[in-house]
């Protein structure tokens, strides 16, 4: 097979397993005849089995494949790409300081959006889409695309599924927070659903999604090579 269609491969590999391991009737299975804490074991090592070698596949074949767009000479296609990358990693620090009722270790009753979870109640998935999606326009050959791609298709998803599993195992409470909230960035606000406060900015995960956007800025060149602005 071509670079690109082992690139697809694992990538529908590492798609399908999350979707299909986690799935409403496969996990209560596994976590009845191993427990919970074997289950995430298991989880997490057909994750890494699965993207262990879509990573190592990707990074000795980058551009694989067609051509299917080159924006690299457009200016304002690169400050979009580092528009998005900054917000990524400034929604990625706010999810981790201010997480989804349905995350591991976060609170699950009684839970007033806030913050971040203003625009989105899912901001580290948001993250990781707009981190795929950021990578696209620099990244135009068929390998690239599927790779960066499935951050977006795989985001999406786990969202979709996470609120549907929290939803039969948290009941009433974390119904109530969806309804109050919004995958999509923005909507609870547009809607009215939400009202956004002064203090709702989150300046701590603002400083930090900066700093990490910087540190990526000096650091890309040396390892992953080539001109960041350029990927």
């Amino acid at each position: 097979m071509t670079a690109s269609a082992w690139i697809a491969l694992w990538a529908i590999l590492f798609v399908l397993s999350h979707l299909v391991i986690s799935s409403s009737r496969v996990r209560p299975r596994l976590v009845a005849a191993v427990g919970e804490q074997p289950y995430r074991g298991i989880y997490s090592l057909i994750a890494f089995g699965t993207l262990g070698p879509l990573i190592y596949e990707f990074s000795y074949h980058k551009h694989a494949g067609p051509m299917l767009w080159y924006f690299r000479d457009s200016a304002s296609m690169r400050t979009l790409t580092w528009i998005l990358m900054f917000i990524a990693l400034i929604l990625f620090a706010a999810s981790l300081i201010n997480p989804n009722p349905g995350g591991l270790g976060a609170p699950t009753t009684n839970v007033e959006p806030h913050g971040v979870l203003k625009i989105t109640r899912h901001p580290g998935f948001v993250a990781f889409s707009l981190f795929g999606l950021a990578h696209l326009p620099m990244n135009g050959w068929a390998g690239d695309v599927i790779f960066f791609g499935m951050f977006p298709v795989i985001s999406i998803a786990g969202g979709l599924h996470q609120d549907r599993r929290k939803l039969r195992e948290i009941g009433d409470s974390y119904r109530q927070f969806v309804a109050k909230t919004s995958f999509i960035p923005f909507g609870a606000l547009a809607t009215g659903r939400q009202h956004w406060n002064r203090g709702d900015l989150p300046w701590v995960a603002i400083a930090i999604g900066l700093a990490l956007g910087l540190a990526i800025v000096f650091l890309h060149p040396f390892i992953f090579g080539g001109n960041p602005a350029a990927y």
